[in-house]
C-alpha cells in the first residue's frame, strides 16, 4: 500500500513544467483506469466526477498549464474558478487558448457582484440592475475566452433573484447552459435550502470533505428529491463547521499515519483518493472540484474517481476513522500578545480584519463570516487548512501575515489611524 508521498515521488525533481511521459499515464491507470461520469440531474448529460478548481492564488504559468492539461488528457473536464476571481478567470482562458482546449472545458465559475458600495454587516443585500448584471457577467465571457459558459453560480448573500432571472434569459439565447447557487459556510445553508425548494436550478455548489459532512443531513437529500446536480468544493477539508470553529485540515489531520488495508476494497491507494472516495461515492455529488497546482497532484486526484467506491457500511467507517484522528493541539497565547496581532492587513484582492475578542484572535473578510484563528505558537495560527504566520519585526513591531498554502500570499499590515 503506497501513500500520497510515494506515489507522487515518482514525479520528485521534475520541476514545476512537469511533462507527461509515460511512466506517469501507466502509474495513473493503475490507480483505478476510466474516469467514473455521473449524469446532471437536469439533463442526462454526462460529466466526469473529478474536476479543476482554481483559487486566487497566483500558480506559476507553465504549472497551470501542465496542470489543466493532465486534466483534460485523462478524461477530466470541469474547470471551475468560483473561489477565484478575476484574475483566476483571466489565467484559465489564456492557458486553455494557448492549448486549444477551449471547447473540452466544461467552464464553471460564480456570479460575481458588479462594483458598489458594500453593505451594512447583517442587512439585506442590495437591488442590482438587471442590465449591470448582465454587463458584468459578460466579463466572464471575455475573460474565459469563450462564447458560452457551461455553469454560472450565484452566493445566496447576493440578490438572488435578479440574478437568476438574468441567468435565465441568458441560457435561453444559449449563452449559459445550467445554471445554480452556491453556498460557503454553514450559515448559508438555510438560504440555500430554501432557494432550492422554490427556485428551478440546475446546481449548487457546497463545501463537502469526510471531516466537513453537516450537508449529508438536509443539502444533499434536497438535491436528490430536487434533481440537482452538486458541484462538491473542499473534498480535502479546510473550510469552517457550525458556529464558525475551524475544522480540521485532513492531510495535516491524518499525517504520517498508514493508510488502512481495507482501503484497497475500493481501490483507494493514497490518502487523497480516500478522502476524494469518500465524497465521490455520495450519490448526490455529480462532480468534485479539487485545487492544484501541480500536475502530480492532479494525476493522484484523477485516479480518486477511479475504480471501485466504497458502499454506505465502508463511508461509516472511513468517517469513524477520521473522526478519530487527533485534532491540531491549540497552544495558549497571552492575551498581551494577541494585542499586537489586532488591525487590518491587505492582500492582493481582499483586505481580512484581525480582532480580539476575550482571549480569542479571530479574522474577518468583508461580507464573510468571522472565524477563530487557533494558535500552534505564539506567531502561527491555524485558519481551516492553512497555517497563518505573523511577521514580527527587530523592534516588535508586526509588519505583514502570511499565509501559507499550496501558494504562499502576504497580506501587510495597515497603519494604524
Amino acid at each position: 500500500m503506497i501513500n500520497r508521498r510515494e506515489f507522487l515521488g515518482i514525479t520528485a525533481g521534475a520541476g514545476a513544467a512537469l511533462a507527461l511521459t509515460p511512466q506517469l499515464l501507466r502509474a495513473l491507470e493503475q490507480q483505478g483506469g476510466t474516469l467514473i461520469q455521473r449524469a446532471i440531474p437536469s439533463s442526462g448529460e454526462m460529466l466526469p466526477v473529478i474536476g479543476l478548481g482554481r483559487g486566487n492564488d497566483a500558480p506559476d504559468h507553465a504549472a497551470l498549464k501542465e496542470v489543466l492539461k493532465t486534466l483534460v488528457d485523462n478524461g477530466g473536464r470541469v474547470l471551475d474558478t468560483t473561489h477565484g476571481g478575476a484574475a483566476a478567470e483571466e489565467l484559465t482562458g489564456t492557458i486553455a487558448n494557448e492549448l486549444g482546449i477551449q471547447d473540452r472545458i466544461f467552464w464553471s465559475t460564480k456570479v460575481t457582484t458588479p462594483p458598489r458600495p458594500p453593505s451594512p454587516p447583517g442587512t439585506a443585500a442590495p437591488k442590482v440592475d438587471p442590465t449591470a448584471a448582465r454587463a458584468h457577467i459578460e466579463t466572464t465571457f471575455a475573460r474565459f475566452k469563450v462564447p458560452r459558459i457551461d455553469l454560472l453560480l450565484v452566493r445566496p448573500f447576493d440578490d438572488v433573484p435578479t440574478y437568476l432571472a438574468v441567468l435565465r434569459e441568458m441560457k435561453k439565447a444559449g449563452r449559459v447552459r445550467y445554471i445554480g447557487v452556491t453556498a460557503a459556510f454553514d450559515n448559508q445553508y438555510a438560504q440555500l435550502e430554501a432557494i432550492m425548494r422554490d427556485e428551478p436550478i440546475d446546481f449548487i455548489g457546497v463545501d463537502y470533505a469526510i471531516d466537513n459532512r453537516n450537508v449529508e443531513q438536509t443539502i444533499l437529500p434536497l438535491a436528490q428529491e430536487r434533481k440537482i446536480g452538486v458541484m462538491a468544493n473542499f473534498p480535502f477539508g479546510g473550510n469552517f463547521g457550525p458556529a464558525g470553529q475551524v475544522m480540521s485540515y485532513l492531510f495535516a489531520r491524518v499525517g504520517n499515519a498508514p493508510l488502512p488495508e481495507w482501503a484497497a476494497d475500493f481501490d483507494a491507494r493514497t490518502w487523497g483518493q480516500f478522502f476524494l472516495k469518500y465524497v465521490v461515492s455520495h450519490p448526490a455529488v455529480t462532480a468534485v472540484r479539487v485545487g492544484t497546482s501541480q500536475s502530480k497532484h492532479m494525476l493522484d486526484n484523477l485516479a480518486g474517481g477511479t475504480g471501485r467506491l466504497p458502499n454506505e457500511a465502508t463511508r461509516k467507517r472511513m468517517a469513524e476513522l477520521v473522526d478519530s484522528l487527533t485534532r491540531v493541539a491549540a497552544v495558549r497565547v497571552p492575551t498581551s500578545v494577541l494585542e499586537r496581532y489586532v488591525g487590518e492587513y491587505e492582500f492582493p484582492n481582499y483586505t481580512v480584519v484581525v480582532r480580539l475578542k476575550g482571549d480569542t484572535l479571530t479574522s474577518q473578510r468583508l461580507r464573510l463570516p468571522e472565524f477563530n484563528l487557533v494558535p500552534v505558537s505564539e506567531t502561527r495560527f491555524r485558519l481551516g487548512n492553512q497555517d497563518v504566520e505573523f511577521v514580527i519585526d527587530p523592534a516588535g513591531g508586526v509588519t505583514k501575515v502570511i499565509r501559507a498554502g499550496s501558494q504562499e500570499v502576504r497580506g501587510r499590515r495597515k497603519p494604524k489611524p
